[in-house]
């Protein structure tokens, strides 16, 4: 992998993982259109580990309150404030993710890549969010949220695990189903990315050292990611209080199409 080919990697990553379009998807496509060498799963996570310093520094003032919450839910053993419950419904959703990319991770390095299945799966979940975002309700403040609300929209993300789905769009497009609004589902999808980021840096990024170490790519594609990512997030934040998110559904839609004709076209000739 090339310094140039890290940049617009951990570029396409960093945007793509908060605008609910899918950045395993374009991180899988652009090396398919491109005819660029498959960097693989393992630098996608440490891609991920960009998009995780940007969460984390966009919201670090409810980061604060988060922790300062979980250590009085366990010097107390209760749960009473709105950060505290907060706390729990993060745990809560995170949960099925983690499972799914425990029990199918080597779907996820393999057969879940497919173009066809990518390109179908962005269209599809494009027309979904669509929908959801077109006729539900946006009524729900996030303190509203409840413990149902997390399982659910943690079911949501654990479908994130096939590319083309968008785990920022699973989740919000759940969180608008659940009649959130739409700062609110954005805000929600956004806190629930770090655990689950968090966790599979965990489990691959010492393997990616190992076998090929902090190299200057990888470092820039990892910065690339951190930048683009703030940026994301400060674009969704302030674009759907007075927008709705169906300019993302089309070029989800359009990106999908784009991609099941590019693939037909390949497989024909």
């Amino acid at each position: 992998m090339t310094v140039f080919q890290a940049l617009v990697l951990g570029i396409l990553q960093g945007l793509a993982e908060f605008l609910p379009i899918s950045s395993s998807a374009h991180l899988a496509l652009a090396p398919w259109v491109f005819g660029w060498p498959e960097p693989g799963l393992a630098v996608d996570v440490a891609l991920h580990v960009g998009t995780l310093v940007a969460v984390l520094v966009y919201f670090r003032d409810e980061w604060m309150r988060l922790i300062v919450a979980a250590l009085e839910i366990v010097r107390t053993q209760r749960v009473q404030t709105v950060e505290q419950r907060r706390v729990i419904f993060l745990i809560i959703a995170t949960i099925p993710g983690g499972l799914a990319g425990l029990f199918l991770n080597d779907y996820a390095e393999s057969t879940f890549r497919s173009p066809a299945l990518i390109g179908a799966a962005l269209a599809l979940m494009g027309i979904v969010l669509w929908l959801v975002d077109r006729t539900r309700p946006d009524t729900r403040p996030l303190e509203s949220i409840r413990w149902s609300d997390a399982v659910l929209i943690g079911i949501a993300q654990a479908a994130a695990l096939l590319p083309g789905v968008s785990r920022s769009g699973a989740t919000i497009t759940a969180g608008r189903a659940l009649a959130f609004d739409r700062a609110s589902a954005a805000t929600f999808s956004f806190l629930m990315s770090m655990p689950i980021i968090a966790a599979a840096a965990v489990f691959k990024v010492p393997h990616l050292l190992r076998s090929g170490g902090a190299s200057l790519p990888l470092l820039v594609g990892v910065l690339a990611s951190a930048v683009s990512g703030w940026l994301a997030i400060a674009i969704v934040m302030r674009y759907v209080r007075s927008h709705s998110y169906g300019i993302f559904a089309a070029y989800r839609v359009v990106l999908g199409a784009a991609v099941l004709a590019l693939f037909w076209m390949r497989t024909r000739g």
